[in-house]
């Protein structure tokens, strides 16, 4: 497995064959040791390897998975995460929050506060012509939280090994959401293979895959709003071309 210590909210190093992970952010840390209640509960119940933390002094640890992140893809690789998505989704939310996911009430008070201040700090950004529509996605992507979701599908949270799924990383943000957020980027976003599999093992329906379409448009939004609230004027300038690309 590949270590890539550039991760927004954690940093992450190897001791033997322990990966060690510690938060950048103190506001972060909450939800890093969560990890340490919510896995080793929730792993039994998942088709794919996920970590099974432990509590340091610093974070968390857990024994290292073996993989290298997705890049190329498969349609048996889109089936397995199909039914990944499926056994994680029908996970009993409450039972899931009594083991430290993140509830909806609080998920969606979170997602708000980013949503006004995309509302207030980067549609003035925007062409004047697109302000409504802008305006419409932010108000969709806020409207559903019925499953446990990981909340940050993307290639470098998924391991591959001898063409297999081996493992499903860092669960920091895993809460009661939209279940189409854990699909956008797979139907929207992923290698060749990704999608067709998974449509045979999990059921996307007409509504969800629209949903899913709006919450991949809304990716480069994050982008322009850390842009904005570190003072990264690059990550402003490419962002802003890709939100309009959107629409």
């Amino acid at each position: 497995m590949t270590i890539n210590d550039d991760g927004w909210d954690s940093r992450a190093w190897l001791d033997g064959d322990w990966l060690h992970r510690e938060p950048r952010r103190e506001q972060v840390r909450p939800r890093l040791l969560a990890e340490a209640t919510l896995l080793p509960w929730l792993a039994p119940q998942l088709p794919i390897p996920v970590p099974v933390p432990e509590l340091t002094q610093y974070g968390v640890r857990h024994r290292v998975l073996l993989g290298e992140p997705l890049e190329a893809g498969s349609t048996a690789l889109g089936r397995q995460l199909g039914e990944f998505l499926t056994a994680l989704h029908a996970v009993d939310p409450t039972e899931a929050v009594a083991y430290r996911a993140l509830d909806a009430a609080t998920a969606a008070l979170e997602k708000a506060t980013f949503l006004d201040e995309c509302r207030a700090q980067v549609i003035p950004l925007l062409p004047p012509d697109l302000h409504q529509p802008a305006e419409a996605l932010l108000t969709r992507v806020a409207q559903t939280r019925t499953s446990l979701i990981h909340a940050d599908l993307g290639s470098n949270h998924l391991l591959v090994a001898d063409g297999r799924m081996t493992g499903i990383i860092d669960w920091t943000d895993a809460q009661i959401g939209d279940p189409a957020l854990d699909l956008c980027w797979l139907l929207n976003g992923a290698p060749e293979g990704i999608a067709t599999g998974l449509q045979e093992t999990y059921p996307v329906t007409d509504e969800l895959r629209h949903r899913a379409l709006d919450w991949i448009r809304l990716s480069p939004w994050y982008q322009v709003h850390r842009g904005l609230l570190l003072d990264l004027p690059d990550d402003v300038q490419s962002g802003l071309p890709r939100i309009v690309s959107c629409f």
